[in-house]
């Protein structure tokens, strides 16, 4: 009766279900912390139990069922000088260690990155994502993180692991010399770089991250302002076409519109050409001069003739340029240049004889070709 009342006061099932989702690491409690030997200890998939006797790390046990003895104790059996069939009951903690993943855990720069961009310039960017955090070494995350904690998740350890990322990306942002522009198209190349620097650290406290993602590289309000302005220009293309597109919108509003509205619309479409004009104007450095504005009514000037084309001369393994064609006639009349001359410009695919170039042929004109060969 007394071994029996003895026996049911210790612990003979030892297990750990988990429905936290969230608990890294979870301490089996029991009052005095007393096992019998010939426990029953079930460890289940995703887990590890990590035996601390007297302050000290002792077994670790995997994915298993176990009857406790000295044979799968080695190290408890040390500590405790234990001979080959003891059978008395012993204090220890347990702890259940989970080594599942630990997914969706998010990151994000709380101050921007400061790097110098190859286009913009010195650059503040922000940046955020998530990772997923895993224990890979359940003695060494007891001793470097846990402590004596009886429960011990996740939000414990994200945010050391979230400044410990910002700290990787903040570096590898600013080092890996990639455009800002086109960062968007190299986040997987960056994830990677990222993670591989992170690693040394995580391996120190017992964990790895088998995923790092980052979602989202972005500009400071002000330069995605100044972006937007210059892809509108973009999209604006041929000012001139602009222009005449704007009088003919116009003309279309004032011909739908009758009495004081047509005489709206007349004004609108006045304002609307001369608004556009005065862009045109501005954009080909042609503005600025009140005293050469048009009169009122008057049509608009025609466009500036397209800059003249300058060529790139290779000769004996040199280049020369770029010339214009006066330069290239007056070269011509020193023998410096004729029809077997090399020349490129830009638009043509390579380098090209300049007998076979159109827009040199007028140079060409009154120059006989050469003489047949001999014979």
């Amino acid at each position: 009766m007394v071994f029996s009342f003895l026996k049911g006061q210790f612990i003979d099932v030892i297990e750990w279900l988990d429905d936290s989702r969230d608990t890294l690491v979870y301490r089996f409690e029991r009052y005095g912390n007393n096992i019998m030997m010939g426990a029953k200890l079930t460890v289940r998939e995703g887990q590890a139990a990590v035996f601390i006797h007297e302050g000290q790390l002792a077994d670790i046990f995997g994915p298993g069922l176990y009857e406790l003895e000295t044979n799968n104790m080695p190290i408890m059996t040390a500590l405790q000088h234990w001979d080959h069939g003891f059978k008395s009951p012993f204090k220890s903690e347990v702890y259940f260690v989970n080594t599942r993943r630990f997914p969706g855990l998010k990151w994000g720069t709380q101050n921007p990155i400061m790097l110098r961009d190859p286009e913009f310039g010195a650059l503040r960017l922000r940046a955020f994502g998530s990772y997923t955090i895993r224990v890979t070494d359940p003695a060494k995350f007891m001793t470097e993180i846990v402590g004596t904690d009886g429960e011990f998740t996740q939000d414990e350890i994200s945010g050391q692991i979230r400044n410990i990322v910002v700290q990787k990306v903040s570096q590898s942002l600013a080092a890996s010399g990639i455009p800002a522009l086109d960062m968007a198209a190299n986040t997987q190349d960056l994830s990677k770089i990222v993670g591989d620097a992170i690693q040394p650290t995580l391996t120190e406290y017992g964990l790895s991250m088998p995923e790092l993602y980052i979602e989202n590289i972005s500009l400071p309000p002000e330069v995605e302002k100044v972006l937007d302005q210059r892809s509108s220009m973009g999209i604006v293309g041929d000012l001139n076409k602009y222009t005449q597109f704007s009088a003919a919108q116009a003309m279309q509003n004032a011909a739908s519109a009758g009495g004081d509205n047509a005489m709206g619309a007349g004004m609108g479409m006045g304002m609307g050409m001369g608004m556009a004009q005065a862009m045109a104007n501005a954009m080909g450095g042609m503005g600025g001069q009140q005293g050469n504005q048009a009169p009122a009514g008057a049509a608009p000037p025609p466009p500036p003739p397209p800059a003249a084309a300058q060529f790139h001369v290779a000769k004996d393994g040199q280049t020369t340029g770029p010339f214009g064609t006066a330069a290239l006639q007056q070269m011509m009349g020193s023998g410096q240049f004729d029809r077997d001359t090399m020349v490129w410009t830009q638009g043509m695919a390579g380098w090209a004889k300049a007998g076979e170039v159109p827009a040199l042929a007028s140079l060409f004109a009154a120059m006989p070709p050469p003489p047949p060969p001999a014979g």
